[in-house]
């Protein structure tokens, strides 16, 4: 078999592989038990103290907005190219990465972030190439020069820093702008470090056959002010990449047809030449197939749904570019859910406990016994949130509270505190998708045995019982908490025996 063909029945092997996965990706992954949770385009972030756990999954943006469609491996594609990066570039700045504990969540140090996005370009391509044909020449306060062409190297590559926006666009940043804004010094440092990692990688991807387009990095300073890269570097969704092969053959051809002066500008002669636009790794085809299926994003309100075969090859890419970057065979992994999978790695990690108890209550005036219940709870290793809702004054939070909690990708228990008439439990069990326990501050309230058709709350009197209880509804994913509760088990009927042995050891003395 010729090398042509081999390559040819090994992508067609992998798409065929890709294919049975497609049901097993992340659309999200929401794991209350790590704490708040601020939600991003493509990621889950969570503050764990001097930490941050960043847990990727299978949205892919593009022209902002996000698709319809789940990628199957993006996430960890994206996290292992980075984690790759980052050990490759230690030597020039330090970076916050502590660990993977899973191929789709990494573990980096909290940091400071600088709020600037500074991209690296060492060819004139993407939005920048875009203004260029539209006679624009002045790029984050940088003069380029008449007679380009998109695609084209630049002699040095060029630094356009841009704002780093929570919602719309980014917007660019003069280099004076940029010291504005985090001062003189950092600036100019973090444009160095910046050009040097940018460096680093098209030196390490040209030994790999790609050419680093241009990329964007993101810095941070810890608790001394020390700055540390952040994120993630050189992966497909932060920079653009080709081949050699695909520029080294395609572009002089365009600079060819240019000189003829039969076309405007490049795009003119892709309409004409199609075959010779250039294949990227990058969010690239992802734009593309969005503008092949008619989708304007300066009118429509969303993106259209891509076929099957688009998925595939979108994740072909993902993959193929991980193996080519760094050089190693991906490894699909088990069919477990991904969701599932995250749980059990952060449990063998030491992160997570794997279940969480909700002790929601309607007014703060029963603190003492929201607070006994997170005792009671703990000596089963059972971590817990109190949360304040009441049902009757603020129906609304506590519907938007249970939406949010029943996304949850771990085993959650609520106790329901709530003296006078109980509507909190019942409400709360109609919505939950998980078990619902009513514990009143005030006792035996037969107002949580008389809850209507649909509410199926459980009742017990006594936080200690339901702590027992929540350790049993637990027990089957956390380890931990089956330890404690065996041990609890296990104590009582020590001292049970204890106490009978005493007694029978006083009779015999008797």
């Amino acid at each position: 078999m010729s090398g042509m063909a081999s390559d040819k029945a090994a992508e067609a092997a992998t798409k065929s592989k890709i294919r049975e996965y497609l049901d097993l990706t992340m659309p999200e992954c929401y794991i209350p038990e790590l704490g708040e949770q601020k939600q991003g385009k493509v990621r889950s972030i969570y503050f764990a103290g001097k930490n941050v756990v960043m847990v990727t999954n299978d949205r892919v943006s593009a022209f902002d907005f996000i698709l319809p469609n789940l990628i199957p491996f993006k996430g960890q594609v994206l996290n292992m190219i980075s984690e790759w990066a980052f050990k490759q570039t230690s030597d020039i700045v330090p970076n916050a990465l502590i660990e993977n504990v899973d191929p789709s969540v990494v573990v980096q140090k909290s940091m400071k972030n600088l709020n600037v996005e500074l991209i690296v370009r060492g060819y004139l391509w993407g939005s920048m190439a875009a203004a260029y044909e539209k006679g624009d020449r002045t790029f984050c306060g940088l003069q380029v020069p008449d007679g380009l062409n998109r695609f084209q190297k630049f002699d040095v590559p060029l630094f356009t820093p841009t704002t780093k926006a929570e919602v719309g666009h980014d917007e660019n940043m003069t280099m004076a702008e940029v010291e504005q804004l985090i001062g003189k010094d950092m600036a100019h440092r973090a444009k160095e470090i910046a050009m040097r990692l940018y460096q680093r990688g098209a030196e390490l991807m040209r030994k790999r056959g790609l050419i680093l387009i241009d990329t964007k990095y993101e810095f941070g300073l810890d608790e001394q002010g020390v700055l540390h890269v952040i994120d993630e570097v050189n992966t497909p969704d932060s920079s653009r990449m080709c081949t050699v092969e695909e520029w080294e053959t395609k572009y002089p051809k365009i600079a060819a047809e240019m000189k003829t002066g039969k076309f405007k500008n490049v795009t003119e002669l892709m309409k004409a030449k199609p075959e010779l636009k250039l294949k990227e790794f990058s969010k690239q085809y992802v734009r593309d197939a969005l503008l092949d299926l008619g989708f304007d994003p300066t009118k429509d309100k969303q993106a259209p749904k891509l076929s099957e075969e688009q998925v595939v090859e979108c994740a072909y890419r993902y993959i193929r570019i991980y193996e080519q970057v760094t050089g190693n065979a991906f490894e699909f992994p088990s069919k477990l859910p991904p969701a599932r999978r995250i749980v059990m790695n952060l449990q063998r990690a030491g992160m997570l406990v794997g279940g969480l108890a909700i002790i929601a209550a309607g007014s703060d005036s029963d603190m003492p016994h929201l607070q006994t219940l997170q005792k009671e709870l703990a000596k089963f290793k059972i971590p817990s949130q109190i949360r304040i809702c009441s049902a009757h004054k603020q129906p609304a939070k506590l519907e938007r509270l249970l939406g949010e909690l029943n996304k949850s990708v771990e085993p959650l228990l609520l106790v329901g505190c709530a003296g006078g008439t109980d509507a909190l439990s019942g409400t709360a069990s109609y919505f939950a998708k998980f078990p619902v326990v009513s514990c009143p501050p005030d006792g035996m309230n037969q107002t949580c045995l008389t809850n209507p058709p649909g509410s199926s709350n459980a009742f017990i009197c006594k936080p200690a019982n339901v702590a027992k209880f929540a350790a049993q509804h637990f027990a089957a994913h956390c380890p931990q908490v089956a330890a404690a509760l065996d041990a609890s088990i296990e104590e009582k009927i020590r001292k049970l025996e204890q106490a009978d042995e005493a007694l029978l050891k006083k009779a015999r003395t008797a």
